[in-house]
C-alpha cells in the first residue's frame, strides 16, 4: 500500500506501544467501531506511530485487520487542482486538503460497518493520492486516523474531535521534525537548499498553526 512516507527514525519505544495499544483496545465497544486519532506537525512521527499501533493492537488481539491505520494525506487536492488554485507552492497547509471530504469518510467509518469502505492513500513518489487503495473491512474495530489538522478549530476541522473517542498529539522536538522534513524532502527529489527553505517556510508555517492546537488533544504521546 502506497501511504504516506513513514519516518524510520521515528521508532516508538516497545513500553509507549504496548500501553497506547491497551488504551486502544480498551476504548473497542462491544459492536461498532472506534477512531482514534493522532495528530502532530510535519515530521512528528504521525505515520510510524499510528502504524505501528495498528499492527500492536492487530498482534494483541491476534488478528490482522481489527486494526487500520488512516492517514489523512489521501485528502491532499490533486496538484492540478493546487495549480488551477494558486496554491502549489505551499502544498500541506490546511487549505490544501479536501477537509469536507475527509470528515465525510470518517462519518461513513463510524456507521458503515456492514460493508467494505474504501478510503485514497497518498504516494509520495508521485506526489498525489491514490483513489480507494486503503480498504476499511466490516471486521475493523478501530481506526487510527492521523493527519496534520485533527484537532483544528475552524470549519470543517472541528468537526472530527466529536467523532473520536480519543485523539493524541504527537511531540517531537522541533530541531528533529525538521532533520527529518530535511531528509524526506531530499529523497523525494528536492536539493539540500530546496528541502531546507520548504521545511522552514511552508512546513514551518504549518506547525505554527498545528502546534497552537496541542492543548485539545487528550494525550500528548512521544514522536521520538
Amino acid at each position: 500500500m502506497s501511504t504516506s512516507d513513514p519516518d524510520d527514525t521515528a521508532v516508538p519505544a516497545s513500553a509507549q506501544l504496548t500501553d497506547l495499544a491497551e488504551r486502544v483496545i480498551a476504548l473497542l465497544p462491544e459492536q461498532g467501531r472506534v477512531l482514534v486519532g493522532i495528530a502532530g506537525s510535519p515530521g512528528a512521527g504521525k505515520t510510524t506511530l499510528a502504524m505501528r499501533v495498528a499492527a500492536t493492537v492487530n498482534e494483541m488481539l491476534e488478528t490482522t485487520d481489527a486494526a487500520v491505520h488512516l492517514p489523512m494525506d489521501g485528502y491532499h487536492l490533486a496538484n492540478s487542482t493546487l495549480d488551477r488554485l494558486g496554491r502549489h507552492d505551499r502544498k500541506g497547509a490546511i487549505d490544501t486538503f479536501d477537509g469536507w471530504g475527509f470528515v465525510s469518510l470518517l462519518r461513513r467509518l463510524l456507521v458503515e460497518i456492514d460493508h467494505t469502505v474504501y478510503a485514497p492513500s497518498f504516494d509520495r513518489t508521485v506526489d498525489e493520492g491514490i483513489a480507494a487503495e486503503i480498504a476499511v473491512l466490516p471486521s475493523a474495530r478501530v481506526v487510527i486516523v492521523e493527519g496534520n489538522y485533527l484537532l483544528a478549530d475552524h470549519e470543517p476541522w472541528v468537526q472530527i474531535s466529536s467523532l473520536l473517542a480519543e485523539s493524541w498529539f504527537c511531540d517531537t522536538s522541533e530541531a528533529e521534525r525538521r532533520r527529518r522534513l530535511v531528509d524526506r524532502h531530499e529523497r523525494h527529489g528536492r536539493s539540500p537548499e530546496a528541502a531546507l527553505s520548504w521545511a522552514e517556510t511552508v512546513d514551518g508555517k504549518n506547525a505554527a498553526l498545528i502546534e497552537a492546537t496541542r492543548p485539545r488533544a487528550t494525550r500528548i504521546v512521544s514522536g521520538q
